[in-house]
Parts: C-alpha cells; structure tokens; sequence
C-alpha cells in the first residue's frame, strides 16, 4: 500500500481535531447551540491543543517534505540563473568589444584627418 504524502495526514488530522469537538459541543450542549460562536472558539483550542500534543511527527515530516522541495527547487532555479547569467555575460563581453574597436577606429579616423582652417588661419567650426 502506498504510503499517505504527510502533508495530507496533517491536514486531515488537524481538521479533525478541530470538527470532532465542534459537532460534539454543538449535538450534545444545547445552550452551545445558541452560542455557536462559543463553539468554534472552544473547538479551534481543543483543536490546536490537540494538535501540538499529538501531530509532531506528521507536523515535522512535512515540513521536512516541503524544505526539501524548495531546496530542489532552488538548485534548480541557481543552475539555470547561471547558465542565462552566462549568456547574458557573453552578450556584453562581445558589444564591449565592439564599442572599443569602433572608438579606437574613429579616434585613429579623428587623428589622421587634418585640420581645415579657413581663410584667416582658424578653424571651421564643426
């Protein structure tokens, strides 16, 4: 028989602990009935109490569960944030490259070219 994921034993249990006190103050007390809301209260500690007491093992299997799968989750997430993170890396390595060698060929374009003055000796303005 397969085995129950322990998150859903949890959850059952837990609700459980809460409806079980709920139906028997509200079947069996009917002054409770009037006072419903009295009867959740009372049902929501009987159930939480219950549920500390009781549910450590179930509360700490999923719990483990779910630190597990965000972990996986995560290793996951990192290899493929730095594969992109490489590709991203590559992109701006390869524009670098191109934004330097095309500086330095208009610098060299800048220095070779020669100055034109006009008639009074001075520079055109540009």
């Amino acid at each position: 028989m397969k085995k129950l994921p322990p998150l859903l034993v949890y959850s059952v249990l837990r609700l459980l602990f809460f409806l079980v006190p709920l139906a028997v103050m509200l079947l069996f007390f009917p002054i409770l009935r009037e006072q419903w809301w009295a009867s959740v209260i009372c049902a929501a500690l009987i159930g939480m109490s219950l549920s500390i007491i009781f549910l450590r093992r179930p509360l700490s299997e999923s719990s483990e569960r779910i630190y597990e799968r965000r972990e996986s989750r995560a290793a996951g997430q990192s290899s493929a944030a730095a594969e992109d993170a490489d590709a991203e890396d590559a992109v701006l390595d390869e524009d670098a490259a191109t934004e330097t060698s095309a500086a330095a060929e208009t610098a060299d374009g800048i220095a070779a070219a020669p100055a034109s003055e006009d008639g009074d000796g001075r520079r055109a303005a540009e």
